[in-house]
C-alpha cells in the first residue's frame, strides 16, 4: 500500500469533524505554499528588472502584446 493510501486510510477513520478540519488544514498550507511560490517568484522577478534585464516599456505597449498574445492563442 502506497503513502497516499495509508493517509486516506488514517484520514477515514477520524470523526467527520476532524476530516473537516484536516481539509481546512489542507487547503490553507496549499494556499500558503502557493502565496510564498508567487512571493519569491515577484521578488526573482524585480531582482532582474533592477539588475537591467527587462526593457521598460510604456503601459500601452504592454496592453498591445498582451492582446496580441491573446488573440494568437485563440487562432
Amino acid at each position: 500500500m502506497n503513502t497516499l493510501d495509508k493517509v486516506l486510510e488514517n484520514a477515514l477513520k477520524l470523526t467527520y469533524e476532524q476530516q473537516e478540519i484536516l481539509i481546512k488544514i489542507l487547503q490553507n498550507r496549499q494556499h500558503e505554499n502557493r502565496r510564498a511560490e508567487i512571493a519569491a517568484d515577484a521578488q526573482k522577478t524585480l531582482a532582474d528588472f533592477r539588475a537591467g534585464q527587462f526593457e521598460q516599456q510604456s503601459a500601452e505597449d504592454v496592453i498591445a502584446d498582451l492582446r496580441q498574445s491573446l488573440h494568437e492563442s485563440e487562432s
